[in-house]
């Protein structure tokens, strides 16, 4: 089981003259609007608890004013919470000093914005090295980390370029570059590739999972479009008007969506793309023939592989290598459509 890195608890943001007192009435079920038109205050977050657990990616998504990006800045204490905690390695950032508080944003928390960020008058070596030399390290141990990340974020050859020569998806790596430079532990990404061209965006989406494949760091990265979260995340929150409406990996979050207002969310989604085969498989049979498939794998991989071997059935092996279950082309299929032919039934009888 993995290790937890961050636990909230019991978060409440109020936004106001007078957040204290506001903050009893949010407690006794007063609306959000209601606390807008009747109390000249703003719920930011309302009672909100997760746990995100080391080297994974945390999605956090929902609409405009659902308070995604206010959870995230809470993490590294951009925002001072109205009540509750934010516990990162079992310490309260909270309660941290101003100098541990400073520490903590040098040192184990990077911050990667959605509008870049970059500082226009240096070039994409010095913006990359900023944080290295607030942190006090020499200059040859600046120079190697820059040279190194810059090679890695693909940008070899631009160091001596300035943002205003790069495209918005370089100036966007020239970001991550210097979030990752630091050696921070936790990467805070707020809304990091929503101002992107969506091919853009998939190629920043891929170069990030490839990125944290090798380093494992504790990524919160916020977003409002699904199909982003499905593809990055290991686990998503899912916030409306302040409230977490549910958490959860992204097989589960569309499978199994809580509420009318995280199914809307899901209904249109492409669930070969999310579900594994091992969610569906049957148990297994010694006559079955066929090609073998690890669990893990999405639906549309399979249906790839029993296609192109023209197979009627597949052998679904665990992470040891035994055969756990089996599953049929029509349990593939039939897999990837239900949801169009359940929405179909759905209204056919009404």
């Amino acid at each position: 089981m993995a290790d937890l890195k961050i636990r909230i608890e019991g978060l409440y943001k109020i936004f106001g003259p007078n957040p204290g007192a506001a903050i009893e009435l949010v407690r006794d079920g007063v609306s959000k609007q209601e606390m807008l038109d009747a109390h000249d205050h703003v719920v930011g977050l309302k009672d909100i608890n997760l746990d995100m657990t080391d080297q994974s990616i945390q999605v956090v998504m929902g609409l405009s004013g659902s308070g995604k990006s206010t959870l995230i800045r809470h993490i590294n204490r951009l925002i001072e919470p109205t009540a509750g905690r934010v516990q990162v390695d079992g310490r309260d950032v909270i309660e941290m000093s101003k100098d541990e508080l400073r520490d903590f944003r040098r040192h184990r928390a990077s911050m990667v914005f959605q509008r870049f960020a970059l500082m226009p008058h240096r070039t994409v070596a010095q913006n990359v090295a900023f944080g290295l030399n607030i942190q006090g390290l020499e200059r040859g141990e600046v120079d190697a980390r820059v040279t190194r990340w810059i090679e890695r974020i693909g940008l070899g050859g631009y160091e001596a370029h300035y943002p205003g020569h790069l495209s918005g998806g370089m100036q966007q790596r020239v970001g991550i570059g210097r979030a990752l430079a630091t050696d921070a532990d936790i990467l805070l990404m707020d809304e990091a590739f929503s101002a992107l061209d969506p091919l853009i965006r998939y190629d920043m989406q891929s170069a990030l999972l490839d990125l944290q494949s090798e380093l494992k760091k504790t990524i919160v990265f916020i977003t409002h479009d699904l199909d982003e979260a499905l593809r990055i995340g290991d686990s998503i929150a899912i916030l409306r008007d302040g409230e977490m409406v549910q958490q959860g990996d992204p097989q589960s979050i569309v499978l199994n969506p809580a509420d009318d207002y995280v199914a809307d969310f899901v209904k249109d989604i492409n669930r070969s793309k999310v579900i594994k085969v091992a969610t569906i498989m049957r148990p297994p049979a010694n006559d079955t023939e066929g090609p073998t498939v690890d669990g893990e794998m999405l639906l549309e991989d399979v249906a790839r592989i029993m296609t192109g071997e023209g197979a009627g059935w597949a052998r679904v092996v665990g992470g040891s290598g035994e055969v756990v279950g089996r599953v049929s082309t029509a349990d593939v299929m039939g897999s990837m459509v239900r949801q169009a032919n359940d929405d179909d039934t759905v209204q056919a009888a009404q």
